[in-house]
């Protein structure tokens, strides 16, 4: 983790990818001490794909000391001995207990809280690592709107709670700002990384900037 910086990188794969390709990408992006964690999301393969992805990943992370999440799949991250999962959807608080339960206290949990605080409250409580808000901006990568209450949610967690708050969706350095001035710790990006022209090192690059001056 970087420590000029207070709010990070949170990096999250793009729902389809050639592991091959995207390995040199991962490699390129992480090696940036702003990134510090990536989630692998691979919504409707199988599980076994999905092992021998992360398998081939992980290690690129642990590199840069990357935390290496997987959303969903608690027991595959058990399995394989990750540093946490993510949990998306309307999450309950069971699922959270559950989750943690079933991880212990070592590997971290995230939960989607939209732009709920009373979920987000719940999944602190039952045992979350941190929560997440949004889409901020329309979010290509799920399909989704913009929340209009997701960034003030964000900005009365950063203030209320100490648990670290995540921004998410549609986020790129030219809109970032207002999630670094209210508060955010981490801010969870897909294909403004992945889709940069000149590649996803510039693109950490760019965040970086955008994030100093934010904070400057």
């Amino acid at each position: 983790m970087s420590d000029s910086i207070a709010t990070q990188l949170y990096l999250i794969s793009p729902p389809k990818f050639d592991p091959d390709g995207f390995a040199a990408q991962l490699k390129e992006a992480v090696a940036n001490d702003i990134v510090t964690c990536f989630q692998l999301r691979m919504p409707g393969v199988s599980e076994a794909e999905l092992a021998e992805t992360a398998r081939r990943l992980a290690p690129i992370c642990w590199d840069h000391d990357v935390a290496f999440l997987l959303c969903d799949h608690v027991d595959l991250v058990k399995e394989l001995k990750l540093d946490g999962v993510h949990l998306e959807g309307n999450v309950s608080e069971q699922a959270v207990k559950e989750a943690r339960k079933s991880l212990g206290e070592e590997q971290s949990i995230g939960v989607s809280c939209f732009s709920s605080r009373h979920i987000a409250m719940l999944a602190g409580e039952a045992g979350a690592d941190y929560v997440s808000f949004g889409p901020i901006f329309d979010s290509a990568t799920k399909d989704m709107d913009a929340d209009p209450d997701a960034l003030e949610a964000l900005r009365w967690w950063a203030v209320m709670m100490e648990l670290p708050c995540v921004a998410v969706g549609g986020l790129t350095p030219d809109n970032c700002s207002d999630c670094v001035t209210r508060g955010a710790d981490f801010l969870a990006v897909v294909s403004s990384i992945w889709n940069h022209p000149e590649g996803a090192g510039t693109a950490v690059k760019a965040f970086e900037k955008a994030i100093t001056g934010a904070t400057s």
